[in-house]
């Protein structure tokens, strides 16, 4: 198939989700709780604007002639990888269903994708969509199943040249381990993310507020990028802390699929249980609650929006990752101990910086130990940007040009040739 072709194909595919567009927004929030409005605007606008992206990509990628020593004529080749499984999570499933497949297929390999247990509804979709675009049969094999069978099986296979997974470090690590294992597959791992999102005192504080406000709570909590250790500059700690009570006490709970509702329930019983396991961890390690700390009505799995100010770096709710609504406001004095602070953790996935001092802002994002830095903004994602991680919070990149790093081969030919002509 011509390089275009795929391209089309890409096109012709992102055309039938905007087709099904509501569809599938109603598949993901009665399959994941999330809330209707957001999944319609955020996740799939996101996923049509992946598609459409890497559609272009298609026959734009190629190698180069290289001048090399002696009477030789050299040149790189791009080719695809062959095979490869894609592992995703259950927080943006139709989102990253198209993270994953479009690079991949826009460089020419085929995919096996396994979707999250807990929602799979969205790729079946998917599935049938893809059918209806006219790829070829047996390029894109959606295989539903839990994670230790279905997931375990293509970490493990030996026919499958690379694997692509977004979920929990620990499972990562398993990952790889079993890539080890194997055939020493190729593997690209966006893990987990304990954010810092500083908030300087010279900053527009009721942005700041809101940024970070949304920076946590979108999507239930349930975010990697969530930016979950708040530090605060001093002089304005305990006026941000008040107008982030405002906010979060001002949400509205219930029924995602409602006008007006804000926040639905958590995924399933185990992240409920984990949730407020981990609030009850930060009232008894001396945090102070602000506002919320329990469930929410007499039935589901919601969860009151939580704050906790006066948290210090030893507490588990500083160093975990809650997956929740569970925000947590830490104070600091100098640019120097906010730097030690913000990198003192395993992740290093995102952070934010909040300030109107640009040689402030210049100098901590280049201190910080992640592979994203917003400035002045949060969650300020788009699909022709990379998107990874340092330290454990994975490794390689996606979106933008840089993830179709992760799916090529790069060959180098050489030929002998009689006379050089340069």
């Amino acid at each position: 198939m011509d390089a275009s072709e795929r391209g089309h194909l890409l096109n012709r595919l992102a055309d039938l989700v905007e087709r099904d567009r509501l569809l599938l927004a109603t598949l993901e929030s009665l399959d994941a709780g999330k809330v209707f409005l957001m999944a319609y605007f955020v996740d799939l606008m996101a996923t049509i604007k992946t598609l459409r992206y890497y559609s272009g990509w298609a026959d734009k990628i190629h190698g180069k002639t290289i001048p090399v020593d002696g009477e030789y004529f050299t040149y790189t080749h791009h080719e695809p990888i062959g095979v490869c499984g894609q592992i995703i999570p259950w927080n943006f499933p139709v989102m990253m269903f198209a993270w994953k497949i479009a690079p991949a297929l826009c460089s020419g390999n085929t995919v096996v994708i396994k979707p999250a247990e807990q929602t799979p509804l969205s790729a079946l979709h998917m599935a049938a969509l893809i059918k209806e675009a006219g790829f070829p049969p047996g390029v894109v094999n959606v295989v539903p199943g839990y994670g230790q069978t279905a997931g375990g099986a293509i970490a493990h296979h030996m026919d499958i040249d690379k694997v692509a997974f977004t979920g929990s470090t620990a499972v990562g690590k398993l990952i790889q381990k079993a890539a080890g294992d194997s055939n020493l597959k190729r593997v690209t791992l966006e893990l987990g993310g304990k954010n810092p999102n500083i908030v300087f005192a010279d900053c527009d504080l009721e942005y700041a507020v809101e940024q970070a406000h949304s920076g946590l709570f979108f999507n239930q909590g349930q975010c990697c990028l969530a930016g979950s250790r708040v530090f605060v500059e001093e002089p304005i700690y305990e006026e941000f802390v008040r107008r982030s009570v405002e906010k979060a006490e001002s949400k509205v709970l219930g029924n995602p699929l409602l006008p007006g509702v804000d926040q639905g329930p958590q995924i399933n019983q185990k992240q409920f249980d984990k949730i407020m396991e981990l609030i009850e961890s930060g009232k008894s390690e001396g945090a102070t609650l602000e506002c919320g700390g329990s469930a929410w009505g007499q039935q589901g799995l919601f969860i009151q929006p939580t704050i906790f100010s006066n948290v210090t770096d030893d507490m588990r709710i500083a160093r975990e990752e809650i997956f929740g609504p569970v925000q947590q406001i830490l104070c600091f004095r100098s640019i120097h101990e906010v730097i030690q602070r913000a990198n003192a953790t395993q992740y290093g996935l995102a952070a934010g910086v909040f300030t109107n001092d640009i040689d402030k802002a210049l100098t901590v994002s280049s201190a910080l130990q992640a592979g994203t830095v917003w400035v002045n903004c949060y969650n300020a994602m788009s699909v022709q940007c990379p998107f990874g991680g340092f330290k454990m919070s994975g490794n390689g990149r996606e979106l933008g040009e840089y993830a179709l790093q992760e799916y090529t081969e790069v060959k180098a030919v050489t030929i002998k040739i009689s006379q050089k002509n340069s």
